[in-house]
């Protein structure tokens, strides 16, 4: 099998209150990947499974009900057996994905953004929508130019969003600015010009700078707030009868680079 055939390995996360594992499975297996579902159990028991794949993405949801706060359940279960696995994953050449609630758990365990070396530490938080209430709708996304291996600056996207948490707040000003100036902001949500916005609702959480995704330090980490995973087919578009059904959906974009980018680089 050459490299433009070949299937990287990805792991899908599965915990207790994950519900967007089988769209994601889907959407990469369309994309040319081999998806397997790994149990949060059997990974914490079996931790060097992480290694044997290309791929480790953590889907969206609502993780152990999020009962003390989104995603902290989880990011404490991977702490101490996984967390370090994650690095080293990516530090070998690997891809990482976090969806929404698994965006949400990558910042708390802090393998996003990841500013600087060394020990795992959380550095921004994604609290509660400044609308007080969960936000379901669609909305635009726009990548800046930034450090991911596998985004294209300009790309834009029409994706549904699904939280109640997903205002990206950063510890400081400092860090905030480092966020939007040094090329960790992988994607803001923008108004019907392609214009970064935080006018409500097209801003859906108010997050400040209307920054609706991250990558890390390598640019081989990505995690976002909006759901592609909702979007990689074209009848999950409500206006698809309208825009018909030719070219790739708008989510495929995302996870048919992280597998181009995962084939090109096993050559």
């Amino acid at each position: 099998m050459n490299a433009t055939t070949r299937k990287p390995r990805v792991l899908v996360l599965r915990a207790p209150g994950i519900n967007c594992e089988r769209e994601t499975f889907h959407a990469f297996e369309l994309a040319g990947a081999a998806p397997e579902y790994v149990h949060v159990k059997r990974l914490r028991e079996q931790p060097q499974l992480v290694d044997g794949f290309e791929i480790f993405v953590a889907p969206g949801g609502f993780a152990y009900g999020d009962d003390i706060a989104s995603g902290r359940v989880l990011a404490n279960e991977l702490r101490s057996s996984v967390g370090e696995r994650l690095v080293a994953l990516v530090e070998r050449g690997g891809l990482v994905l976090g969806i929404c609630n698994g965006f949400q758990m990558l910042t708390r365990l802090g393998i996003l953004p990841r500013t600087a070396r060394g020990p795992l530490v959380q550095e921004v938080a994604l609290t509660h929508n400044l609308s007080d209430h969960y936000e379901c709708r669609w909305v635009t996304l726009k990548s800046p130019k930034n450090r991911c291996v596998f985004l294209e600056e300009g790309l834009t996207l029409r994706v549904p969003a699904a939280h109640g948490e997903g205002r990206l707040q950063a510890k400081d000003e400092t860090l905030a600015r480092v966020l939007d100036e040094e090329g960790y902001t992988a994607f803001v949500y923008v108004d019907e010009h392609g214009e970064r916005t935080m006018a409500y609702p097209r801003n859906p959480n108010g997050s400040p700078r209307a920054i609706a995704g991250l990558t890390d330090t390598s640019g081989r980490v990505l995690g976002l707030m909006p759901h592609p995973d909702r979007a990689y087919l074209p009848h999950h578009d409500p206006l698809w009868r309208e825009r018909g059904a030719q070219g790739q959906p708008d989510g495929m974009a995302i996870f048919c680079a992280m597998v181009k980018v995962a084939r090109a680089e096993a050559r």
